[in-house]
């Protein structure tokens, strides 16, 4: 299971990507997402209902992040480090379907697998930091 949720958790950040890269409709993003990989109904809801949140919660979750990466200015993140943080701030202070531990440790993953060589410690960094509000 933990596979296939952190394929799920994927495809949220590619949507995510992409929907604040390029601006494309979240919905279209989403679904044309969907149909390009076969995923259980389970995590089908989880990446859309993930993808919306974030979004709909996209401001306090940037001043988060504005608060513990304070050398720089959320618009200037690496898009795939920025998306990868939202994602996982929106499951350690929203969301609470998983623990803060797996949250950061997932988002690192992320990172490792997505971003800079530098963007794992800073993940890792801010979320360490962002986990001190939670006490979960």
């Amino acid at each position: 299971m933990t596979g296939m949720r952190r394929k799920a958790r994927a495809m949220a950040l590619q949507a995510l990507y992409e929907v604040d890269s390029v601006g494309h409709g979240v919905g279209k993003v989403t679904e044309r997402l969907l149909t390009e990989v076969e995923m259980p109904e389970g995590n089908s809801a989880f990446i859309r209902e993930t993808v919306s949140q974030v979004l709909r919660n996209q401001k306090e979750i940037d001043v988060t992040i504005q608060k513990f990466a304070t050398a720089w200015p959320v618009a200037q993140l690496p898009v795939i480090d920025r998306n990868i943080i939202r994602l996982a701030i929106f499951e350690i202070l929203f969301d609470n379907r998983v623990s803060v531990k797996v949250a950061i440790n997932e988002a690192v993953e992320l990172a490792k697998k997505y971003g800079s060589d530098n963007s794992p410690k800073f993940v890792n960094g801010v979320l360490g930091s962002v986990s001190a509000l939670t006490d979960r």
